[in-house]
């Protein structure tokens, strides 16, 4: 049975409109736009490690840096090991209520987090250790 009007073969569409496709572009443009802002960047290189479940802080946080080769960053600024608990003294003086962040280097001596930890303990700060969620 054919159920055609007429006994012709039907043409193939040949107009295509593009609007559609491009309001698809468009979207993905703003979507990866967008979340490229999210991506922080602290701007001291510190390989650190990874964790299979991971928190986010709030904004009110105090960032200790520590590099394989022993050096510390309060806050991006390097201090000496002997103004380290001057630094994250000044710091949680400035804002209050804040959360010691130590980014350690998975090469850096374990030493020097405890070290960060401690002081954070001493002034009663809240401390999180930072890593990276594990890419499967």
């Amino acid at each position: 049975m054919n159920f055609r009007k007429d006994s012709k073969t039907m043409e193939p569409l040949t107009d295509f409109s593009q609007s559609g496709l491009t309001d698809i572009i468009l979207l993905l443009l703003i979507f990866f736009l967008l979340t490229s802002s999210f991506v922080s960047n602290f701007g001291i290189r510190v390989n650190i490690p990874q964790a299979e479940a991971g928190t986010t802080t709030e904004a009110l946080q105090i960032s200790v840096a520590i590099t394989n080769e022993g050096n510390f960053f309060v806050d991006g600024e390097q201090v000496a090991r002997g103004n380290l608990s001057n630094a994250i003294r000044q710091a949680d003086q400035a804002r209050p209520n804040s959360t010691l962040v130590v980014r350690a280097d998975r090469d850096a001596r374990v030493e020097d987090a405890v070290q960060a930890m401690n002081i954070g303990r001493a002034l009663n700060l809240n401390i999180v250790m930072a890593t990276e969620q594990q890419h499967n």
